[in-house]
C-alpha cells in the first residue's frame, strides 16, 4: 500500500463521481480527509433545485473540514443545447449559436447563462466549451450540434467569447477536446471504442488547434484532451496518454499553463490500454493534472488514486512533475469561490 502522504497527494488529482441523488458517506469521508480534487455531477445526481442545493451543500461542508480547506472543484457538462445537466441556460446549442445573426454576442450570452446557472447551483467548473471544428456536416460532433462550425477562426472566436463571459462570473471553463474531434465520423465515439483520426499534421494544427490558441489567449483555466489517436502526433497512444500531445503540443507549442483534465477514464477508447490503475498512471505520465473518474463509482476514483500514489512511491512518476501538477490543481481550486458568485 502507498504511504498515507502519497495517497493524500494523489487524491488531490482525482475528480470523483457517484450514482443517485445523494453523495455517499464514503465519498464525503474521502473529501473530509483531503483526498479528492473535485466531483462531477450528472443528470442522475439532480432531481430538483432543492435536492441539488442539499447535495452540493454536503460536498462543500465536507471540503471545508479537509486539511487546507480548499474549495472542491464542483463540475458538470453545461455546453448548451442537448448537452446540459442542469435545466436552463444556455439553451442554444453550439451549432445554433454559430448560426445566430450575431454569433459572438450569442456565444457571450451563452457563457453568461452557463456561468450564472452553475454558480447559482453552487458549482464552480464547467466542462465547456467544445472547440471541435467539424469537417463534414452531420459527422459525430456536428450531429449532436456540439460544434460552433467548420471555420476554425469562427470556432476560435465563439469559444473565446463563451469562456471569457463565463469565467468573468467566477466559473472556470474547460476547452475540449484537444487537439480536436472535428474529423471523427458519425460512428466514431471515443466513449464507446478506440478511434483513430489520420489528420495530416499541418491540417491538425491549422484547423484543430487554432481554437485552442484563442482559448489560451483568453485565459481558459482547463483544457480537456481527446481519447482519439492522432498518428501525425503519436501513432501509438490516445492524446490524453501521449506526452507528445500533452507536453509537446499543448504546453510547449501552445503555451498552456493551466490545468489539464482527462476525458472520462472509463471510456471505451482506452480498452486496449488496461484497467483503471494502468490508465491513471499512463495519463499522469503523459502530463494530465486531473483524472476524471466519471463511472459513478467511488471505487474507480480510489483505484486511480492508489495507482498514482504507488507511482509516486516507486519513482515511476517524477516527484517534481507530480508536485507541479498538484500545484496547478490547488491554484485553480484556491482561485475559485466555494460555490456561488
Amino acid at each position: 500500500m502507498p504511504n498515507e502522504d502519497s495517497r493524500r497527494l494523489a487524491g488531490r488529482r482525482i475528480v470523483y463521481s457517484y450514482a443517485g441523488p445523494t453523495p455517499p458517506a464514503a465519498l464525503l469521508q474521502t473529501i473530509r480527509e483531503g483526498r479528492a480534487a473535485g466531483v462531477i455531477l450528472f443528470g442522475e445526481n439532480i432531481t430538483s433545485p432543492d435536492q441539488l442545493r442539499a447535495a452540493v451543500g454536503q460536498l462543500r461542508e465536507a471540503a471545508a473540514e479537509a486539511p487546507g480547506a480548499l474549495p472542491l472543484l464542483l463540475m458538470t457538462d453545461q455546453e448548451g443545447g442537448k448537452v446540459r445537466r442542469l435545466p436552463g441556460a444556455p439553451e442554444l446549442s453550439a451549432r445554433r449559436t454559430g448560426l445566430a445573426p450575431d454569433p459572438v454576442a450569442e456565444a457571450a450570452r451563452s457563457g453568461v447563462g452557463a456561468g450564472r446557472n452553475l454558480a447559482d447551483a453552487g458549482l464552480n467548473t464547467n466542462l465547456a466549451p467544445v472547440l471541435d471544428v467539424f469537417d463534414t456536416p452531420d459527422n459525430f460532433i456536428d450531429h449532436f450540434e456540439r460544434s460552433y462550425g467548420e471555420d476554425p477562426s469562427v470556432v476560435a472566436g465563439l469559444g473565446a467569447a463563451f469562456l471569457a463571459a463565463q469565467q468573468d462570473l467566477g466559473v472556470a471553463a474547460t476547452a475540449k477536446h484537444f487537439p480536436g474531434l472535428g474529423a471523427a465520423a458519425r460512428d466514431q465515439n471515443t466513449d464507446v471504442e478506440p478511434v483513430t483520426l489520420p489528420v495530416p499534421l499541418a491540417e491538425l494544427r491549422a484547423r484543430g488547434e487554432e481554437p485552442y490558441r484563442a482559448a489560451v489567449a483568453a485565459g481558459v483555466r482547463l483544457v480537456m484532451t481527446s481519447w482519439a489517436v492522432y498518428p501525425a502526433l503519436d501513432p501509438d497512444r490516445p492524446a490524453g496518454l501521449s506526452p507528445t500531445v500533452v507536453q509537446g503540443e499543448l504546453r510547449d507549442r501552445l503555451g498552456f499553463r493551466g490545468v489539464t483534465v482527462t476525458d472520462a477514464l472509463e471510456a471505451g477508447a482506452l480498452d486496449p490500454f488496461g484497467d483503471t490503475p494502468v490508465r491513471a498512471l499512463a495519463a499522469a505520465e503523459a502530463g494530465m493534472d486531473l483524472l476524471l473518474c466519471s463511472a459513478r463509482d467511488i471505487e474507480q476514483g480510489d483505484a486511480a488514486a492508489v495507482a498514482l500514489a504507488d507511482g509516486l512511491d516507486s519513482g515511476r512518476l517524477d516527484r517534481q512533475a507530480f508536485l507541479d501538477a498538484l500545484h496547478r490543481v490547488d491554484a485553480l481550486r484556491a482561485g475559485l469561490a466555494a460555490g456561488g458568485r
